[in-house]
């Protein structure tokens, strides 16, 4: 590595010398050079060299030397290619009032000497500066008009910028077909010359173009061609810009390894640069991907610190995203006044960018004709307008004063009347606008009302379940104990009831158990803590806790599970397990059997309870895991239950990035599955 940095440092600085030695040779040779054409054409090859080192001012001080000696010997060509490098300088300063002033000098005496091809750079160069200024229709004109020529000529470095140039005014007036053809020919003829930053530059607007076209897929090729030829000591910011934007167009279709791959390089990446537009990109663009993982809380961090840097930074496209990211967070949470908030101050800033003025590109403009010198002279602002004789009518004073009264007339009814319009439309958009925030408070408030329904139907099933069902279990142990304690019932007759008081002690305390749970699942308390363990452990320990139940009914308990790690909150999936293994014993009846077993499966862990029980019917599959259809059923032995238990085994599961499902024939048996990671995610 040290040897080939030597290398670059040694050929570089050979280059500085052969050019500064040119340089000092020109500067020699013009010392001595009689003042002629001859003096005038060193001199710009000087200038030439001059302006390719960045030394403008020298440059400058032989531009107006050999400016002056072109003028002295009616050198045209020498008044040309002078006035030319002055206004390139002048663009290299940014002042564009100056550079415009000498293109247009120079342009006027290149066609004087009739040189087509120097009128096309002019051409070029005031095409990319016009377009920069805004001024669309006078860039494309220009620009088009250079194009003919260079590609005539073959001139590929001069058809580069100037395809470039048109690609970016097609862009800035959003004809994004035109951008993309542009772009594309202006990849093409940087790649015969070998323009490694122009090729980046030309496929990562390609890929941008493809985004905005809404061809995802198109974009994530050319952005990934990007990645590849990218150098990580010089392309430092653009891969930071890169990185995210890949990361979201992934994210579009939803895959998240590849997504959270790109975005989570793009967010460390970026923090590392100290990049705050590419961290900024990053940030929204990966709590949208937590927040479609439903993890809220990571989400709800890096959307606040997004908004810090989009408020600091002031972009108000990202902004804008931040703004939408941060209603589905707060909708998501049941934190209903904060979206409505955040969804104010989204149409407020979405309103505010549409009324910024979208240029409209004229279709219809035709490039300059440089074969015309009369047109072309005439699109010069540097050209004077032809006097025109004075007509009859303005000799006379009473008609001119008149003309100037009935005008003066005129325009003041049409100011008034677009007073009195400006007045009208400003009313309308001030009703639409209170309109609009009436029905998003409404749209606000149905959903407030919503959520408050289900609530509700929550309370009630509470109330129901207490009211009845643990209230049965518990009347009933009390009946067995005041029987005992009043002697109205003999020792003997007690123990025969012990089994029966038993089950009923059991019923209570599952239940209780499962209120609690499920409870705690409503009211958003409980927060995994996932972790690695074993999972044949889990299934051992809640095995054991059934074989009095599974001996007293003669059901055939299988252990097919094997030592294999999951990542989860252990407690959490214990009560999961349990639940699923209490129901099969509950719904199996004498000589059945119940087989546990995991694998793995694509990289994750699949459990699976299996019984070759009673079954469940079809139309009761769908209520299973939801505790709004109070759906319950009694056991093979009249074991009753809550309804709870699946939607909390739900509820614990989807917390620990899981999903459980059922399949099930009746009088056949049921299968319940349970699939979760094998690993932390990777941030």
């Amino acid at each position: 590595m040290k040897q080939l940095l030597t290398l670059a440092v040694c050929l570089t600085s050979l280059f500085i010398f052969s050019q500064n030695e040119k340089i000092d040779q020109l500067t020699v040779q013009l010392a001595y050079q009689n003042q002629d054409s001859t003096k005038v054409d060193m001199s710009l090859m000087l200038i030439n060299e001059l302006y390719a080192i960045e030394d403008y001012s020298k440059a400058l001080l032989y531009i107006n030397q050999t400016s002056k000696l072109s003028e002295k010997l009616n050198y045209t060509k020498g008044l040309a290619e002078s006035s030319y490098y002055r206004a390139l300088i002048y663009t290299e300063r940014n002042d564009y009032f100056n550079a415009i002033d000498n293109y247009n000098r120079s342009r006027k005496y290149y066609l004087q000497i009739s040189d087509t091809l120097g009128v096309a750079k002019v051409s070029n160069s005031v095409g990319l500066i016009e377009i920069k200024r805004g001024n669309y229709a006078v860039g494309l004109k220009n620009s088009l008009s250079a194009i003919n020529i260079f590609e005539k000529l073959g001139l590929r470095n001069e058809l580069s910028s100037a395809y470039n140039n048109l690609a970016e005014a097609y862009f800035k007036t959003n004809q994004i077909d035109k951008a993309i053809d542009f772009n594309f020919k202006a990849l093409d003829v940087r790649k015969v010359i070998k323009d490694s930053k122009g090729i980046k530059a030309s496929t990562k607007n390609i890929a941008d173009l493809y985004s905005i076209r809404k061809e995802h897929r198109k974009a994530i090729e050319y952005y990934e061609n990007v990645l590849g030829i990218l150098n990580p000591e010089t392309d430092q910011d653009l891969r930071g810009e890169i990185l995210p934007k890949l990361g979201s167009e992934y994210l579009r279709f939803n895959e998240y390894d590849k997504a959270s791959m790109y975005l989570s390089e793009g967010l460390k990446y970026n923090r590392k640069q100290g990049n705050n537009e590419g961290l900024l990109r990053a940030l929204n663009a990966v709590g949208k991907l937590n927040l479609q993982k439903r993890k809220v809380k990571l989400a709800e961090l890096q959307l606040n610190e997004a908004y810090a840097i989009a408020q600091k930074i002031d972009n108000k496209t990202e902004l804008l995203k931040n703004y939408k990211l941060h209603i589905a967070l707060d909708s998501t949470r049941g934190y209903f006044q904060n979206a409505f908030f955040w969804q104010n101050k989204y149409y407020d800033l979405k309103e505010a960018l549409a009324k910024v003025d979208q240029p409209v590109f004229p279709t219809d403009v035709d490039p300059l004709n440089l074969s015309n010198t009369n047109t072309l002279e005439d699109d010069l602002n540097t050209v004077k307008p032809k006097t025109h004789t004075k007509t009859s009518w303005l000799n006379s004073p009473l008609t001119l004063y008149g003309t100037i009264a009935a005008l003066a007339i005129l325009l003041t009814l049409l100011l008034f009347s677009w007073l009195k319009a400006e007045k009208y439309k400003d009313t309308l958009v001030e009703q639409k606008d209170k309109l609009a925030q009436e029905q998003q408070r409404n749209d606000a408030i149905l959903e407030q009302t919503h959520h408050l329904e289900e609530v509700n139907q929550v309370k009630d099933k509470l109330f129901s379940i207490v009211s009845h069902d643990l209230k049965d279990s518990i009347s009933s142990i009390k009946a067995f104990l005041d029987l005992l304690k009043e002697d109205s019932i003999s020792k003997e007759e007690f123990n025969d009831l012990i089994p029966e008081l038993s089950e009923n002690a059991n019923n209570a305390s599952s239940l209780l158990f499962n209120l609690l749970n499920w409870s705690k699942s409503q009211m958003q308390n409980l927060e995994p803590k996932p972790d690695l363990f074993n999972i044949q452990e889990v299934f051992h320990n809640k095995m054991a806790l059934v074989e009095q139940k599974v001996e007293d009914k003669r059901i055939v308990l299988i252990d097919e599970s094997q030592r294999d790690f999951v990542y989860a909150d252990k407690s959490m999936l214990e009560i999961v397990i349990q639940n699923l293994i209490t129901n099969a014993v509950k719904f199996s009846r004498t000589g059945d059997v119940i087989t546990v077993s995991n694998q793995d499966v694509n990289g994750k862990s699949l459990i699976c309870v299996e019984d070759t029980g009673v079954g469940i019917s079809r139309e009761n599959i769908d209520k299973l895991f939801n505790a709004n259809k109070n759906f319950t059923t009694v056991g093979t032995k009249n074991e009753k239950g809550t309804g709870l238990g699946l939607t909390i085994a739900k509820d614990l599961v989807e917390l620990n990035d899981g999903r459980i499902w059922v399949e099930s024939t009746q009088n056949v048996g049921s299968k319940f599955f349970i699939e979760l990671p094998k690993a932390a995610p990777q941030s």
